[in-house]
């Protein structure tokens, strides 16, 4: 058995919480055994000196949007993941809304396939809820889960006849299987481009109420009661939203939630002269809502962050910023941006990567997101403190719409590794 061990280390367990010096013994693709500075070193065929850099689970990353089939001028499996393998996320959660959709059992396996020939990360697809994403009739759920999804959700588009959405969650609870929602009002947010308020009047752009997200999590939270179901709000972005949700932890309801690194680092003000890159669906927020969130991320309140990656090619982002697409991508960005949080203190590298790692692993029933022995050894090892200045077209993506194009970051990746196999960095 060839057996890897890493030696200096700045494990960051998110399981226990904790952030110490240490060394990590992997094996046959799991780690084997852990120790403390002072602690005996077992014998290894190949040693790896971390030199006092962090090194943490790989990223689990829900939502992210893979462009095949359809449009792979926009993204490929082959450069989703190499961009996922230089950001530190070695397990990527694929979105069904393709072109076509991912409706049906035979284009499940056409991308689970896709996905092992072309990505060096683990990629595990989700399904859609209903037939074309139309809301109309629900998706053969069963023989999906049979073919490999692990969760099914419309994205964006929100299911608005009711009865069809408890049918299919009532259906999903008698399989025991995940549903993601988008938590809005589609009516009140159709057509808007920010957040409503003063600096939308200002700049004259179509606007949503916040308010039309709380809607949107008090009726998915009713019919999670109503039916049983699992469920899993993809984004909760306002502070409005955040007290339904406690309530229905408090009453017991399998509910988690989750929202992305863009809502949790950037606020409405960043659109400023009609930046598009900073089009983001839902719209950035105000900055007390942006606050509000990384406390909830922090109290656990909000389970996961993710990238909400979204590759959208410069025709469709070089546009006036009402009819301009919304998306970003963020595989490569996530840990970065997220690491901003860490060093403006306000949120631990324990906290992070619980959010990161060990809580989108443990809501898909993976063993993952853990230093503890016998997990897999899926890795990252990077240097939070290293500065540099994010040039977009250095990024593996096909699709380069970042907002963080030329903004000063902190914290760079240096290795990944899946099954102990390293994918990313210098030997």
């Amino acid at each position: 058995m060839t057996t890897t061990l890493f030696t200096n280390a700045r494990l960051i367990d998110p399981e226990a919480g904790t952030d110490a010096p240490g060394w990590l013994l992997v094996g046959a693709g799991r780690i084997t055994a852990r120790g403390a500075p002072g602690d005996p070193l077992p014998e290894a065929a190949a040693r790896i000196d971390c030199g006092g850099k962090c090194l943490a689970p790989g990223i689990v990353d829900i939502g992210v949007k893979v462009c095949e089939p359809g449009e792979r001028h926009k993204e490929s499996f082959r450069s989703a993941g190499l961009a996922a393998a230089a950001g530190g996320v070695t397990t990527i959660v694929t979105r069904p809304d393709t072109e076509p959709p991912i409706d049906s059992p035979e284009a499940l396996e056409f991308v689970s396939r896709r996905a092992n020939e072309a990505a060096p990360v683990n990629v595990l697809p989700m399904a859609a809820l209903t037939k074309g994403r139309q809301g109309r009739e629900m998706s053969e759920i069963g023989f999906l889960m049979d073919a490999g999804a692990v969760a099914f959700t419309d994205c964006d588009h929100v299911v608005t006849d009711t009865r069809v959405l408890s049918r299919a969650l009532a259906y999903a609870r008698s399989l025991g299987a995940l549903v993601v929602t988008h938590p809005q009002e589609p009516g009140l947010s159709h057509g808007a481009a920010v957040t409503s308020g003063k600096f939308a009047s200002l700049r004259g752009l179509p606007a949503v109420s916040p308010m039309a997200e709380r809607m949107g999590v008090d009726r998915d939270i009713a019919m999670a009661e109503i039916t049983g179901a699992r469920l899993h709000l993809d984004q909760i972005t306002t502070h409005r939203a955040l007290p339904a949700l406690e309530r229905a932890r408090a009453n017991g309801f399998d509910i988690t939630a989750g929202t992305s690194i863009h809502h949790l680092t950037l606020n409405e003000l960043d659109v400023a002269d009609y930046r598009t890159f900073f089009k983001v669906k839902p719209p950035l927020r105000s900055e007390d809502d942006r606050k509000a969130v990384v406390a909830a991320v922090g109290s656990g309140l909000i389970d996961i962050v993710s990238s909400m990656h979204t590759p959208q090619d410069e025709e469709s982002k070089r546009l006036p910023f009402e009819e301009a697409a919304s998306g970003a991508v963020a595989l490569q960005t996530l840990l970065p941006a997220a690491l901003r949080l860490y060093h403006a203190g306000d949120l631990t590298l324990p906290q992070l990567f619980r959010a990161l790692s060990l809580s989108p692993a443990r809501r898909l029933g993976l063993d993952r997101g853990r230093l503890a022995a016998g997990a897999p050894a899926d890795l990252v090892l990077f240097d939070a403190d290293a500065p540099f200045i994010l040039d977009r077209l250095t990024l593996q993506s096909k699709s380069r719409n970042t907002p963080f194009d030329g903004q000063r970051m902190q914290g760079k990746v240096l290795a990944s590794y899946v099954a102990g196999t390293r994918i990313f960095g210098e030997p």
